[in-house]
Parts: structure tokens; sequence; C-alpha cells
């Protein structure tokens, strides 16, 4: 009878030292749980000044723009914003190149827009200088609206 209650002891303390040994390993600090579900990440932030060049445009205005999982941030019109973007596929070049029938004046007063972000989960780092404000604001949709 000894014998089975030392080899019963024996093998509870082997049980619980490898339990004491698994809560350890399990209590390590998890990984931040992932807040977008399952949709790729669409926040961008967008700009508007007057300048030559990214680099030496004075930025006027600035908001911000979420697409995913649902339209939002400081954008006066986000919802059309990202349905312009959706429809493009994110393509910035097809927002600020779509065909113009107002006529504007000649003058050089250039305008730089910018996007910075993500799109559904890709880095986008887009610039554009249109000629003067009234071709940044002919027919280019709601985007760089704001």
């Amino acid at each position: 009878m000894r014998y089975i209650t030392g080899a019963v002891a024996l093998g509870a303390a082997l049980v619980l030292g490898t339990l004491a040994t698994t809560a350890q390993a399990v209590a390590a600090p998890a990984q931040p749980a992932r807040t977008g579900g399952l949709y790729a990440p669409s926040e961008l932030v967008l700009t508007m000044g007057q300048g030559d060049s990214r680099a030496t445009a004075t930025v006027q205005r600035a908001v911000t723009l979420t697409c995913m999982p649902k339209a939002g941030g400081s954008h006066p019109n986000a919802i059309a914003a990202c349905d312009q973007l959706r429809t493009v596929a994110g393509d910035f070049s097809a927002v600020t190149a779509a065909p113009s029938q107002r006529l504007c004046t000649k003058e050089w007063a250039p305008v730089v827009v910018t996007a910075d972000g993500v799109w559904q989960g890709k880095r986008v780092s887009y610039t554009y200088t249109f000629a003067n404000p009234c071709t940044m604001t002919d027919g280019r949709g709601s985007v760089f609206d704001f």
C-alpha cells in the first residue's frame, strides 16, 4: 500500500508541475486583437493646398476619409467619396483625370491635392497638381471636394 500511495503522490506532483509550466506559457502576452473584422482597412488623409509641388505647397485644407467598414471621417461627403473610389478601384489617377466639360481660364494658380494612407489594405501616397482651382473642381467628383 505504501508503494501505491507513493506512486499516486509522484504522479500527482508530475501532473501539477506540467500544469504549472503550461499555465505560464499560456499567460504570455497575447497579440492585440484586430479591430477591422473581415474588411481590409481604407483610411486616408486628403489635403489641398496652393503651390507648384507637394514639397512647396501650403496646405489649406485637410480631411480624413474612412471607407471600411463604413464611410466616415471628417470629409464632408464621405459616402460619395468612398463610392467614387470604389468605382475606380482606388485609382486616384482616374479621379483626377476625369474629362472636363467646363471652360476654365488658362491662369497658373496651381492647386496640389494629396492622398496618403491605406486603401483596401495597400499603402497609398498620391499627389496631383491642377493648373488652377477651376480645373480642380471641374467634374472631378467628391474625393477632393472639401
